[in-house]
């Protein structure tokens, strides 16, 4: 069965900001699809829900821990080398626009402290990302991104326009099938189809 885990912080105050894209897209696929309830696993400091994208079965992780220590979480179900081929990881990229994706493998980090974590505490960088775009782009079509860690924290920590959500959520249907396809046919195919 396929783990997919939606980086993001718990709590209200976080709920609709760039950093949970992870979390708001998995929410809405679980939602769009009649995932089971989400369950709080006091073990795995997670929300975890069930159910089937074209055919397949799959889990939902969202870790309650925060974003600096979503590895805490997905170690304790990815204990052993065999398991990271069945794990994905959504999460947001400020390295893409809004209302872009890319799907990854075995890559670095690429400075995301949630990735970074996950890829410390499973020792392991091989294992599949969606990352979502969050961006905004000018009108002229330039990448509007900020500089410095305090302006990128705080880009990050803030909440989408209405506009942008729409946009993020409108993304859930795409994540959805790619999702099903690294479950049917494999990382490979949904990478050369998707990206």
């Amino acid at each position: 069965m396929m783990l997919i885990v939606g980086l993001g912080n718990p709590g209200k105050e976080y709920e609709n900001t760039r950093h949970n894209s992870g979390r708001i897209i998995l929410e809405k696929i679980a939602k769009a699809n009649d995932f089971s309830e989400w369950k709080d696993d006091m073990k795995l400091k997670s929300l975890r829900s069930k159910g089937e994208l074209g055919g397949e079965k799959v889990e939902f992780i969202l870790p309650n821990t925060f974003m600096n220590n979503s590895g805490n979480a997905v170690c304790q179900i990815i204990d052993n080398p065999k398991k990271l081929k069945n794990l994905v990881v959504v999460y947001d990229d400020m390295d893409l626009p809004v209302g872009t994706l890319k799907i990854s493998f075995n890559r670095s980090s690429g400075g995301h402290n949630g990735v970074e974590s996950i890829i410390k505490k499973v020792k392991s960088r091989e294992f599949v990302r969606i990352r979502i775009g969050v961006c905004p782009l000018t009108p002229t079509g330039k990448f509007k991104k900020p500089k410095g860690e305090e302006a990128v924290l705080k880009f990050l920590l803030g909440t989408f326009k209405e506009d942008e959500l729409k946009t993020l959520k409108n993304q859930a249907k795409k994540v959805a099938e790619i999702i099903s396809m690294l479950a049917s046919e494999g990382k490979d195919k949904a990478m050369t189809l998707f990206n």
